[in-house]
């Protein structure tokens, strides 16, 4: 397995600002994330009439309509523009999530691959056949949503015309409680429909998504801000880039730690095999012709003898010469 795709979910932590979501940006690239994420909409094609915002989003801005919370946190296309060419001096890859059509199509001439949808997109069929039209590679995120709404989603994304499909687990709370991630489901995912899988994580802190990557993740999602204490909806639920560059760290260390998945000594094991390893010995004087038995034969550390695993073969031969106490049997 190649290294996890880390993204840093900057999302709507830029507060609606253009130069804090640049700022964004750059502490991304300064904590070696792989990619920098935002969401890209139009508030006015994706509400119709008065919708309420989330408890969490209400509790963390004090504004009770969906409409005016995404109105203060949207950016124009020009915005994203500048932001996107922001990305490629800095050397940073540059994503975002479309939630319309008019938003999907500034960012497919915008040349933002791979594209992401949603969670709350998964059952909306005739989005996902348009966002599949694009030929683009696209990830799915399936929070909130049943094993057979997300082979429906599937089946319509690559009957589409999707280029490649990457499918993150995700549980849609704000914070996601240790027993509400259901890890194992990613597991589940990549059983049922033999496709990259990841994580989309919500949780306080990385230990999930360190987790997820040692159970094979292969993208990971995680929320962050500058200021987890700045005001706005997803911040208190994201990390800051300290805590990110650890979670960085630790998934890289994970990586390392697993390893290529072969089983043989290591290269490092080598000299210590030599001192500890058994060899097969005399357990007392053996003469010329004598066969070798239990009796005569024993195993013991020496730095000499044939190896402990080839007892079996070593028992019924004769000695080819004279062995004393302890010496090595080489045969």
């Amino acid at each position: 397995m190649g290294k996890a795709f880390i993204i840093a979910e900057a999302g709507v932590n830029h507060n609606g600002s253009l130069d804090l979501a640049l700022l964004l940006c750059d502490a991304a690239k300064s904590i070696n994330a792989d990619a920098v994420k935002f969401q890209t909409f139009v508030t006015e094609n994706l509400l119709a009439g008065a919708v309420s915002a989330a408890d969490y989003q209400q509790s963390n801005t004090g504004i009770s309509s969906q409409y005016d919370l995404l109105k203060e946190l949207e950016l124009s296309f020009d915005d994203f523009r500048e932001i996107k060419e922001h990305c490629d001096t800095i050397g940073i890859q540059f994503l975002s999530t479309p939630d319309d059509s008019d938003s999907l199509a500034f960012l497919v001439e915008l040349g933002v691959s791979p594209l992401k949808v949603g969670s709350a997109e998964v059952n909306n069929i005739p989005y996902l056949r348009e966002i599949a039209a694009t030929g683009s590679d696209i990830i799915l995120s399936t929070g909130m949503a049943t094993l057979e709404e997300v082979s429906i989603a599937c089946a319509t994304l690559q009957s589409g015309g999707a280029k490649s499909l990457t499918v993150l687990h995700c549980t849609t709370n704000y914070p996601c409680a240790y027993e509400n991630v259901n890890l194992k489901a990613m597991l589940t995912l990549k059983q049922e429909f033999g496709l990259p899988v990841g994580f989309s994580d919500h949780t306080k802190g990385y230990l999930s998504s360190v987790a997820a990557v040692a159970l094979g993740a292969e993208v990971i999602e995680k929320h962050f801000t500058l200021d987890t204490e700045m005001e706005g909806p997803d911040h208190w639920a994201s990390l800051n880039p300290t805590d990110f560059g650890e979670m960085i760290a630790a998934i890289r260390d994970t990586e390392t730690l697993l390893g290529d998945g072969s089983k043989g000594p290591r290269a490092s094991e080598l000299e210590v095999m030599k001192l500890v390893r058994r060899r097969i010995v005399a357990s007392k004087s053996i003469r010329q012709g004598e066969v070798f038995n239990p009796e005569n034969l024993t195993t013991k550390r020496s730095n000499a003898g044939v190896d402990a695993g080839l007892w079996d073969s070593v028992i019924g031969q004769s000695a080819i010469r004279d062995f004393s106490t302890d010496e090595g049997i080489e045969q």
